[in-house]
């Protein structure tokens, strides 16, 4: 695959372009020219924006970190090759999502690409998910170093074991370990299950004879408990029959509270109401809003008016400036026309070769004709010198004619130089343009003043209809308004008019629901005689406490004889027991050979492990060999995936923490290009791309880099961001 051209609005880009070639591409730019951002928008038009990440304390998610700087939408356009076509990808928008829209089209016709979505454009067109992308083919700033994330480690180890992607250890080892689980993990596994149903087993026979004892109990309790629920009900009628008189005595005091609430909102009403009625509180508040509004309306007509006759101004000076004494009345075309005319007649030459032609053959035929008359060959002599005057004259006359055209024409250049003030007829066409643009510029402030008057015209018409408009709105209940004063006070006294009344209002609507929840009182209940033991409360709370007391005991009844009626024959829980005792067997056997294919997985890894290092080990070597020009040519990854590097001839790998710092860059460059190579297709490569990756490097450090680099560049593309000169100095060096 090879990226053609970006385009990206994205954080600091605005609009920006970038085309790329093949092979090695170095970009430079200063730090926070851009280069981080070229980086990300490129992952972002293959693998999205991640819409669910959140800002944390130091760290500003992708979503806002790169929203453009220019306010507008984040938006881009990648163009690549591959397969041998060439596709257009464009993200942008869609609704409050960012790169949520997504199009992928044939370059040449602009056909969509049908396999091709937002989801699985980076997978597809690259060959790995992000992840794998970003810790292989992908070298952010300061992210030289690689780790062991879960997909690209199940990556390297199936295609250095078996060629096959697919493949995964991890994988395996978690679908066997997801079946030892179903077996036995805690109390969801079958097994747990099954011991915790034979041990229920057991418990039902000492339930049967908690169930009868709780049902004796129950009943002893109820048959206490009937004599205190009758005192209790008798002490409850007397708190009754004396709540009944207070509540007759509250509902009267309600009934007298309403009809005065009534009579104020009435005479609220009828004040507010006195002319007209008012609109209601929101027309009134936003007539309110109007009325300010006219202030900051005044405020941008004498603004406006201001840039009238700045307008004015400019156009009377570009007008005076469109006047050209030489095109009079002329429009620019007209002018050009003219001058292109003036132009060629001034450089025009006159061809006066034919009549110098003609004069010298002329002369030469008088010569002619006297030569002839003096050898004989006329009859007569006289004959010869009168062809001879008769030639001479006709040769003279054409000389002296080509010489009076040469100098008229002379005369009209010359003549045509001094009118336009030009040195050269091309200083005629200089003017006839300078014209034109004079009138160019008159037309534009032309249209600037009309803009302006217009603009003025509009505030003008505005603020008579906002004043026309508040004053129909005020006459209805405020007939004697005459101006913006009158309608401010009016509209303030009907605001203050409508608060009281919403305040009675309110007075009264509360009234009305204490009278509607206070019904009209039944007649007063005779007493029962009793004195009560306690306040209502307290009679009421002992009375549900006792009632709820006697429903617990009948449900605690009738649930321990519903157990004893549930609880089953003996005979079928025996069979029972027997059908889970073998189940168990069964289930433990599985969860033993399920161990047995676990330890046999690992041991198959370890043999993994074992083939996959050398391969990866291997290259890598190769790539530091040359990044380090020969002192380091060998590389050994651990399983967790650190890397140690030996001198050439030595016994002893070296940890990175070790290594110099330069070393160390190396080091983990040399195994991102590795695993670039070994995880990645390999069938149309994606770019690689390196963010300041030899930021750290000295200048000798980065001509054996680039030297790598320029060699892979012969395999996949290769996008180099740095804010230095001297790798591109070192490129064109070459």
């Amino acid at each position: 695959m090879k990226i053609i051209r970006m385009k990206a609005t994205f954080g600091g880009l605005d609009h920006r372009e970038l085309e790329l070639k093949e092979g090695l591409n170095i970009i430079e730019a200063p730090n926070e020219g851009g280069k981080s951002t070229w980086s990300a928008f490129l992952r972002a038009m293959f693998y999205g924006i991640n819409t669910k990440e959140r800002d944390k304390q130091g760290y500003i998610a992708e979503k806002n970190r790169y929203q453009p700087w220019n306010g507008g939408a984040m938006e881009g356009v990648v163009e690549l090759e591959w397969k041998g076509e060439q596709i257009t990808l464009r993200r942008g928008p869609k609704g409050n999502t960012p790169f949520g829209k997504f199009e992928a089209v044939y370059t040449d016709t602009g056909e969509p690409v049908g396999f091709l979505t937002a989801d699985n454009v980076g997978e597809t067109l690259i060959g790995a998910p992000r992840e794998v992308f970003e810790r292989s083919a992908f070298v952010g700033q300061g992210g030289a170093a690689i780790d062991g994330a879960p997909a690209l480690e199940a990556r390297i180890a199936a295609l250095a074991s078996s060629g096959e992607e697919d493949v995964s250890y991890s994988q395996v080892e978690r679908r066997l370990r997801d079946w030892l689980n179903r077996r036995k993990h805690n109390k969801t596994g079958f097994i747990p299950k099954l011991e915790e149903e034979l041990a229920g087993n057991d418990e039902i026979a000492g339930r049967q004879a908690k169930a009868f004892r709780l049902a004796q109990e129950a009943r002893r309790e109820m048959d206490k408990l009937q004599t205190e629920h009758k005192r209790l009900q008798a002490e409850r009628d007397a708190h009754l029959a004396r709540a009944m008189a207070a509540r007759r005595r509250r509902w009267e005091e309600a009934q007298s509270a309403l009809e005065a609430a009534k009579e104020q909102v009435d005479a609220m009403e009828g004040e507010l109401n006195r002319y007209g009625t008012p609109p209601d509180k929101a027309t009134l508040q936003k007539a309110q809003g109007e009325l300010n509004q006219l202030n900051a309306l005044h405020t941008s007509r004498k603004q406006a008016e201001e840039r009238l006759e700045q307008a004015k101004a400019q156009e009377g000076e570009a007008t005076a400036a469109a006047v050209d004494p030489l095109f009079p009345d002329m429009t620019p075309d007209q002018a050009w026309e003219q001058a292109s005319e003036d132009a060629q007649a001034a450089g025009e030459v006159p061809r006066c070769g034919g009549l110098y032609a003609g004069g010298a053959v002329a002369l030469v035929l008088a010569a002619g004709s006297l030569v002839l008359a003096f050898t004989g060959v006329l009859p007569a002599l006289w004959m010869g010198g009168a062809a001879c005057g008769v030639l001479a004259v006709a040769g003279v006359g054409l000389f002296v004619s080509a010489a009076l055209r040469k100098k008229r024409a002379g005369a009209l250049a010359a003549e045509l130089l001094e009118r336009y003030e030009a040195e050269d007829p091309q200083a005629i066409l200089t003017r006839a343009s300078a014209y034109r643009e004079a009138c160019v510029v008159a037309g534009q402030a032309a249209k600037q003043r009309e803009e302006a008057q217009q603009a003025l015209d509009a505030l003008l018409a505005q603020d008579e209809n906002t004043r026309k408009a508040l004053l129909e709105l005020v006459h209805p209940f405020a007939p004697t308004v005459k101006d913006t004063f009158g309608v401010s006070a009016a509209i303030s006294r009907a605001l203050q008019l409508e608060e009281r009344l919403a305040t009675a209002q309110v007075k009264l609507e509360g009234a009305e629901k204490l009278a509607a929840s206070l019904p009209r009182p039944e007649p007063v209940a005779a007493d029962p005689g009793v004195e009560p033991r306690f306040d209502p409360a307290g009679t009421a709370a002992r009375l549900n406490a006792a009632e709820g007391e006697l429903s617990r005991l009948r449900s605690g009844l009738a649930m321990a004889q519903g157990e004893l009626n549930t609880l089953g024959d003996p005979a079928e829980l025996e069979l029972r027991q027997e059908e889970a005792r073998e189940e168990l067997e069964r289930r433990q056997t599985e969860h033993a050979a399920l161990e047995t294919a676990l330890k046999a997985l690992d041991a198959a890894h370890a043999g993994l492990q074992a083939r996959f290092s050398p391969a990866l080990n291997h290259l890598a070597g190769d790539y530091l060999a040359k990044l380090t020009g020969g002192k380091y040519d060998k590389v050994s990854l651990t399983r967790q995936f650190e890397a140690l590097a030996e001198e050439a001839g030595g016994l002893q790998p070296r940890r990175a923490l070790a290594l110099s710092q330069g070393t160390a860059d190396q080091l983990y460059l040399a195994v991102r290009l590795a695993a670039c190579k070994l995880v990645l297709p390999q069938e149309e490569p994606c770019p690689l791309v390196l963010d300041d990756a030899l930021a750290n490097f000295d200048d000798s450090r980065m001509a054996l880099a680039l030297e790598c680099l320029e060699e892979l560049g012969e395999e996949r593309q290769i996008l180099l961001f740095t804010c230095h000169s001297r790798e591109r100095a070192w490129q064109e060096g070459r």
